[in-house]
């Protein structure tokens, strides 16, 4: 069954759905309303006849109309009920809040629950999850935050408090989502086939993941298929569980089975994934992924007004194997003419401390015109004689002129995080050290390389 209609339901019934607000039922009602979901909602609850200014049905056989979606959050005896409901409705999905199941020791429980959804032919996400939002069909069926920015990043995740956490943590850096899914258990829909649902999303730029554990036996699957979904999109995970204890804990988690650290490596790069050592290093990747386009060659400068940054980023380059160029004598010469004398033409490219906007705007010019260049890290330190918002700003309207992709690493105080905030809501994926920002270029690179090895559009 294609997942289109989990993403894009007509209508989605909550069933548990609370007039009490401390309730998930509850705030996962509220959360649809409020986020601008355009389908149908129908709370279920036996003991309510409105919520929210919403008619309330005793059960969802009273529904008068087709239900996509199911939204169970009721406790754990009685889920099975509701699931035998739902498949003589005709419910496609249902989408299990619920927790004490497989993660509990329940694993006959969620046997059962997965039974009676291939007996109607219904799909399963869940057990023991926060549920799930997808922003381009204003749905938020989570009992996160309500609000949450609208991009290309895609967010799956095992661990339901983290993925509440982060939703709270993407909104104030802006990072714009275009699925968040929780996976909890993983009893039938798994990463790797809503990965593989999102590739071909034309919302989706990049799929990130949180995983603790596969389920025992399907190693091999996940390699074969995520191959073919890093083919069309990058992939970036985060494995946690990969020390002793970590992955007892990941077992009790969410019942997954974590495994050797070294096993997963080896699976990851089989399968072109990208492992990022912290979350905050996947979404620094997953930024450049979602405002850039995948670089055309690694040939890369990098254009400072400050030389420490500059040397900063130059040991990053090496670090990530990105191939500096050195510049022609043609190119060194048209770029001594935009800067101060006592500049360096070198690469890195120094403007020096006393660069002003002009400097950069020029330089950047002569940058885009020359074939030399492929890729361009733009740096820059908080100065007295250049105010990072002017900058910032001037960057963000010359980027139209722009077709090679560009990462900054600003260096400062407020004003530097005003400005770090401007480039990014413009398309400048912009990070507060250089080194974060080299990086970031460097998945990019080597995704470009993974998806030539895979036969990918190089």
């Amino acid at each position: 069954m294609s997942l289109s209609r989990l993403f894009n339901p007509r209508s989605i019934a909550v069933i548990g759905a609370s007039r009490n607000p401390d309730k998930i039922g509850h705030v996962i009602l509220r959360n649809l309303v409020e986020y601008g979901y355009k389908g149908k909602i129908y709370p279920v609850n036996p003991s309510a006849n409105e919520i929210l200014g919403l008619k309330a049905y005793k059960s969802v056989l009273e529904i008068d109309d087709e239900v996509d979606v199911a939204i169970i959050a009721i406790p754990a005896d009685k889920v099975l009920e509701a699931a035998e409901e739902c498949g003589r409705k005709g419910v496609k999905f249902l989408v299990v809040i619920t927790s004490g199941f497989s993660e509990a020791g329940n694993e006959e429980g969620e046997k059962k629950l997965v039974e009676v959804a291939r007996k109607y032919g219904m799909r399963v996400l869940g057990p023991n999850i926060f549920g799930y939002a997808y922003t381009p069909s204003r749905i938020n069926a989570t009992f996160g935050t309500k609000d949450i920015a609208v991009g290309g990043i895609s967010f799956l995740t095992q661990s339901g408090a983290l993925g509440i956490a982060l939703m709270g943590w993407t909104l104030m850096e802006e990072l714009g989502m275009a699925a968040l899914v929780s996976l909890g258990n993983m009893s039938d829909l798994d990463a790797t086939e809503i990965s593989d649902y999102l590739a071909d999303d034309e919302n989706t730029k990049v799929i990130t993941i949180y995983l603790e554990g596969l389920k025992p036996g399907t190693g091999k699957a996940f390699i074969e298929k995520m191959r073919r979904v890093v083919a069309r999109k990058p992939v970036i995970v985060i494995k946690a569980g990969k020390s002793t204890r970590g992955s007892m804990a990941a077992a009790s988690h969410t019942g997954s089975l974590a495994g050797s650290s070294r096993i997963y490596e080896a699976a990851f790069k089989q399968a072109g994934v990208l492992e990022a050592s912290t979350v905050e290093e996947m979404f620094d990747w997953a930024r450049a992924f979602s405002l850039l386009e995948i670089p055309r060659g690694d040939k890369t400068v990098i254009l400072t007004n400050g030389g420490g940054v500059g040397v900063l980023a130059t040991d990053a380059a090496e670090k990530y194997n990105i191939p500096l160029i050195d510049p022609s004598n043609e190119l060194k010469n048209k770029l001594r003419k935009v800067m101060p004398w006592y500049g360096s033409v070198r690469n890195p490219i120094d403007l020096t401390g006393g660069a002003l906007v002009d400097n950069y705007v020029k330089a950047l010019e002569i940058l885009e015109e020359s074939d030399e260049v492929d890729n361009i890290i733009l740096l820059y330190c908080r100065t007295a004689v250049l105010d990072p918002i002017e900058l910032a700003k001037t960057l963000a309207e010359f980027k139209k002129k722009l077709s090679k992709p560009i990462v900054a690493g600003f260096v400062g105080g407020a004003d530097v995080r005003e400005a770090i905030r401007i480039l990014n809501k413009n398309g400048i994926p912009t990070y507060p050290s250089p080194e974060r920002a080299v990086s970031s270029l460097a998945a990019m690179l080597e995704y470009r390389r993974i998806r030539s090895r895979l036969g990918g559009v190089a």
